[in-house]
């Protein structure tokens, strides 16, 4: 009966595997990576107000009640991101501490009978798990593959990456985190709740999805790409401070790593999301402590209280520590430089040749992982266990798979321990508290530290980039805190001191490798005191931070930069080149001919400009009586496509207006112009037109920005790089200089004041209005005052 079972079973596999497509022509690669020479995938976005008629219509009917409706429901929809990623933090965690649960215990049960079959099982069923989570990703949501921070990133950077924002990728995400973390893969979650986050934000903000049919119109009141930047922003927060407890770091994290633009109103509500998961979260904890989650209880979630740890130090130690932040510098960069060359190789060799080959590869490296996970230990004879220190609280030795230190694995007495397995045959998240515990001096032996900093090195550089969700936040605390445990032996064996504790050391090399590796310092620093609550040692991970982070700079960039550069993803990074101050703004357009628009514009014309290139802006010009040619706007492409699809515009014959477009009845609302979220929006294709509308004529006035932004052709290009990133900017025009100044606008001539009139209130000179409010104060020294603001004006 049993071989029948077998054979329906490996039937009903072959059919699964026979009806899984071997090329993903329609879709993004694997992980998810885009080309650098075709950017077809990669869109920048419109931070920047257009303000043609249709929103400059729309502002002036808003009232004061509408406007502060629209900051109700920014501060509504924070609470909402704030609760709907601490709820999906929570239900990750606790399937994944569930199945790491049940995983051990019926290993641990089958192999007091048979080893073979004990570690059959275990490969089974951490192989289920990986091949659930890489078929979920590869046939459902592409986008949902690496950590999804790099993407996020370049979303906060100005650059739309179609499939990041999905709600298939947000479930994808979700379920395969929970696969690929639950299956033992040498990678976190940390970096896909970011994502998932960011993801919940997003759709949130445009009501829902409506290729599934989860969607409502109540939300959808943020129609620009600002509001959704400062949604996904609240996201990203969301995300880091659900992973790690840590509200604070969750805010500075969003602020140092992946935003580009920042405000004192955004500050406030990513803090106050921020401060909504934290309770979320820690409520759910304090519900599942009474035993109703299951296997998930005081772990899961990455906090290690060390408070009770070494709670001093000494002048000597700080060489040792910074010999910490040296080595987290070094392998850090390491650790990047080997990614990038693995995954490069999977990208342009290895993923395409198709879907099935990026399951076997992450089926291969589950395999792998779980072998090694699982015979290593038996390589390493068993110690006998320490004499019991009741003040401790530490029993040895413990079964596998639950929390604590001293774990049982396949030794002869009862009173024995295997250190290796302590590491290996443990979560990651009870593996770290492991390492960090303090009291705890001669748990672990050299050798198995560092064969397990070799081993689990590798297995997370060949992790990194397979078709799963991965994060490199855990692995990377893995890392460190080994080799930072190694230097605490070290250390405690040559100093002779009863005081050092190496879970203190281990602490200090997990900030050093993340410091080294993805170049973060005070996010990280602020991340690592909230969760490991011992703020003594704030001093010593600013140390160790600076200095990996130094020496890492010497020899790459950091992970997110080198993964965005190799998925084709154009980041501006907060500085310019060097290079850029010795260029202007006429050197970097060089010959490249600009294609703009008459403001009175054939159809036929429009279509043919659409057709024959791929801008996304074009310059609309229009003629003087006295024939000069003026630039009056930029017209969008994505404009264009709204009023050719609506037809509704189109005229027989052309015609004049004023220049605002202001005279004639405005047929379109906001609305329409608004890009949507959850596709790639309209193309030209899409466009059917007739013959008679290709001859018909659309005036541009009411549709154009009036007031792009202008920079003079020869601005050096790093003050173009830094006004272009700074304000999010998609365009900018290059103009020969001005001829003439008509006005100057100083910081007073922007203080309106509060009982003025906004609408009726005009630009005047900083002179005129000085005067004006000072009157009385400069009676007595009008004589003397009058020359100076008649210079100031001139």
């Amino acid at each position: 009966m049993f071989s029948n079972y077998l054979q329906n079973g490996i039937e009903a596999a072959k059919r699964v595997w026979s009806r899984i497509p071997n090329s993903d022509d329609s879709e993004l690669d694997g992980a998810p990576l885009l080309s650098t020479t075709n950017a077809n995938g990669v869109e920048s976005l419109d931070y920047e107000v257009i303000e043609n008629y249709a929103y400059r219509e729309e502002q002036a009917n808003r009232g004061k009640l509408y406007v502060g409706y629209h900051v109700a429901v920014k501060w509504f929809f924070a609470l909402l991101i704030g609760i709907c990623t601490g709820l999906a933090a929570v239900f990750i965690n606790i399937v994944v501490e569930n199945f790491a649960g049940w995983k051990f215990e019926l290993t641990f049960n089958l192999i007091q009978k048979s080893y073979f079959a004990g570690i059959v099982l275990y490969v089974l069923i951490n192989l289920a798990l990986v091949f659930s989570s890489v078929y979920i990703v590869t046939q459902f949501a592409p986008a949902a593959a690496g950590s999804g921070i790099p993407e996020i990133k370049g979303y906060l950077n100005g650059i739309d990456i179609h499939g990041t924002l999905l709600f298939r990728t947000l479930i994808g995400k979700i379920f395969g985190s929970i696969g690929s973390v639950g299956g033992g893969l040498a990678l976190g979650k940390e970096g896909p709740l970011v994502h998932t986050g960011a993801c919940i934000a997003s759709l949130l903000g445009q009501g829902g999805s409506t290729k599934y049919h989860l969607s409502s119109r109540w939300p959808q009141v943020f129609k620009s790409d600002r509001d959704r930047r400062d949604l996904v922003t609240c996201g990203c927060a969301a995300g880091v401070a659900a992973a790690f407890r840590a509200p604070v770091g969750g805010v500075l994290f969003a602020l140092e790593e992946v935003t580009s633009w920042w405000r004192s109103q955004l500050m406030w509500r990513v803090f106050f999301t921020s401060a909504i998961v934290a309770v979320v979260v820690r409520t759910a904890m304090g519900w599942c402590k009474s035993g109703n989650c299951g296997h998930f209880g005081s772990g899961g979630f990455i906090i290690w209280d060390i408070s009770g740890a070494q709670d001093d130090y000494s002048f000597r130690e700080l060489l040792p520590m910074a010999v910490i932040g040296v080595i987290g510098g070094l392998l850090g960069a390491l650790f990047n430089q080997l990614t990038l060359y693995v995954t490069y190789w999977r990208r342009n060799y290895l993923h395409k040749k198709g879907t099935r080959v990026k399951i076997i590869e992450a089926c291969l490296i589950s395999v792998i992982t779980s072998v090694i996970s699982f015979g290593l230990p038996l390589l390493r004879k068993c110690s006998p266990c320490p004499e019991a220190d009741l003040d401790s609280g530490i029993e040895c030795p413990r079964p596998p798979g639950m929390y604590g230190n001293y774990v049982n694995f396949y030794c002869g007495k009862d009173k024995e321990y295997n250190d290796l397995a302590t590491l290996f045959f443990n979560t990651q998240d009870d593996a770290i508290r492991n390492l960090f515990s303090a009291k705890t001096v001669h748990e672990f032996s050299a050798q198995s530290l560092l064969t397990f900093l070799v081993m689990f090195y590798a297995l997370a550089v060949i992790t990194f980039g397979s078709a799963v969700p991965a994060g490199q936040f855990v692995p990377g605390i893995m890392i460190g805190s080994t080799y930072g445990r190694l230097v605490g032996m070290f250390v405690v064996n040559f100093y002779r001191k009863l005081n050092i504790e190496e879970g203190t050391y281990a602490l200090l090399g997990a900030a050093s490798f993340l410091g080294g590796s993805m170049r973060m310092t005070v996010s990280l620093c602020v991340i690592m005191v909230e969760i490991t609550n011992n703020l003594k040692l704030l001093p010593l991970i600013m140390l160790v931070l600076l200095i990996s982070k130094a020496v890492g700079d010497a020899f790459n960039e950091g992970l997110y930069e080198e993964q965005a550069r190799l998925r084709g993803i154009p980041l501006l990074e907060s500085r310019p080149k060097y290079e850029m101050r010795k260029m202007t703004a006429k050197e970097a357009c060089g010959n490249q001919k600009v294609v703009s628009l008459p403001r009175i514009v054939k159809v036929a014309d429009v279509v043919s400009i659409l057709q024959s290139n791929k801008h996304n802006g074009f310059p609309v010009i229009d003629h003087t009586r006295n024939g000069e040619t003026l630039v009056i706007g930029l017209v969008l492409r994505s404009h264009l496509l709204v009023l050719l699809q609506s037809k509704v515009d189109f005229e027989h014959i052309p015609f004049l207006n004023d220049s605002t477009g202001g005279s004639r009845q405005m047929r379109h609302n906001f609305n329409e112009f608004v890009k949507p979220v959850s596709s790639k929006g309209i193309s030209i294709e899409d466009i059917h037109l007739t013959s008679d509308d290709l001859e018909m004529y659309i005036d541009l006035a009411s549709f154009l920005n009036p007031s792009p932004y202008l920079v003079p052709e020869d601005m050096s290009l790093a003050k173009v790089y830094n006004l272009f990133r700074q304000l999010g900017l998609r365009h900018v025009f290059v103009v020969p200089r001005a001829s003439q100044v008509i006005g100057l606008i100083t910081r007073k001539d922007l203080l309106i004041e509060d009982n003025e009139d906004s609408s009726n209130v005009e630009l005047r000179s900083t002179g005129v209005r000085f005067r004006r409010r000072n009157n009385r104060m400069f009676n007595r020294n009008a004589d003397v005052e009058r020359p100076l603001l008649n210079g100031l004006l001139s």
